[in-house]
């Protein structure tokens, strides 16, 4: 796999008349290479594949990465960086210009001060996920939606939402999780108005609305998902907005496929919501792409011009938010196919009443 992954780099520098790439987001130098260690910059060229890091990630950046050549810098990466690049008769040089610092790219200018610098962006040769990834995005979403099945146990009145994220990463970690995705979510009551409400010392309490977004990384890959429960028995207006929720989820999801745009599939759940009155509540895009990194290309919102493939894995989530009442939000992940989608997130969409 990492052959292949390889093999996209180096046709990006030959439709760009590169004689190399500088890799240094960690994502990326992940994919391109299998080092998961915190440090470490790749440098490409056509005739070479070097890994540069420290005296710490050597011996897991043989393991992880056969396919490179490790060195070890110095006290200056910068000054390795450069005698590599000379050693390898590197002269038109590709580097992450979305991602690199100011300082960073000026320590790279001073010390490749021969070098032609040229920006290329790397993120998009992610956006298809192999085999392989797939394998891992499914299980790191297995791992989420049994973390939620199993928390659904302990909440209740009384109960704070620090507890009920504390239960949803134990119970992640306990399954193999290296840590959440990001900063889990728990919105109850009128805070579920929040979209991005994180957890909080708020007490449950009976008639809340409780919002949970969170997800797992196992070797690497992110889940994502978010369910909406209600303490009690359902308002009507609950069961409204919960219902309006869910049906421009699945309208969402119905309209995922190949060849359409991001903001065609967004226009399709949006206007479910649209046409119930409660377009302005809902603030966001449909959904991202999921992987290496939690938020990636393809965006499914107003803005998003990438045509969708199959391979691409993205979330479905549109939500409402009425300030001082509270909110709905709905997601899954799911794989693009060429004929529409496949679900990968697995629990139960209907209003979950928690006695």
């Amino acid at each position: 796999m990492i052959e292949q992954r390889m093999a996209r780099l180096y046709e990006l520098m030959t439709a760009n008349r590169l004689d190399g790439i500088i890799v240094t987001k960690p994502e990326n130098r992940h994919y391109f290479s299998g080092f998961t260690g915190s440090s470490g910059i790749l440098v490409l060229g056509r005739q070479s594949a070097k890994l540069l890091t420290d005296f710490r990630y050597i011996e897991q950046a043989k393991q992880q990465a056969p396919q490179y050549q490790i060195i070890r810098h110095g006290s200056s990466i910068f000054t390795t960086l450069a005698e590599t690049v000379q050693a390898a008769g590197l002269q038109r040089i590709g580097f992450e210009s979305d991602f690199v610092t100011w300082d960073f790219y000026q320590n790279l200018t001073e010390n490749l001060a021969n070098a032609e610098l040229t920006p290329v962006r790397l993120d998009p040769l992610r956006m298809i996920k192999d085999r392989s990834e797939l394998d891992l995005l499914g299980t790191a979403v297995e791992i989420a939606d049994f973390a939620f099945n199993q928390t659904l146990k302990i909440i209740k009145p009384g109960i704070s939402e620090w507890a009920i994220a504390l239960e949803l990463e134990y119970q992640m970690r306990k399954l193999g999780a290296e840590k959440p995705a990001f900063d889990t979510i728990v919105a109850s009551g009128i805070r579920s108005a929040l979209p991005h409400g994180r957890a909080s010392n708020k007490v449950i309490e009976t008639g809340d609305f409780i919002t949970m977004d969170f997800g797992a990384v196992y070797e690497g890959y992110h889940s994502d998902m978010t369910r909406t429960v209600v303490v009690g028995k359902a308002s009507a207006k609950q069961r409204e907005i919960y219902n309006i929720v869910l049906s421009a989820q699945l309208a969402g999801i119905h309209a995922v496929a190949a060849g359409k745009s991001g903001k065609e599939v967004d226009s399709v759940a949006r206007q479910v919501i649209i046409n119930a009155g409660y377009g302005e509540f809902f603030g966001h895009g449909l959904g991202h792409g999921v992987g290496l990194f939690i938020h990636e290309e393809p965006r499914l919102s107003p803005t998003g011009e990438i045509s969708l493939e199959p391979g691409m894995v993205v979330s479905v989530e549109p939500g409402i938010y009425l300030p001082d009442w509270g909110g709905v939000r709905i997601e899954d992940l799911v794989v693009i196919s060429a004929t529409g989608c496949s679900i990968l997130t697995a629990s139960s969409k209907d209003l979950i009443e928690l006695d």
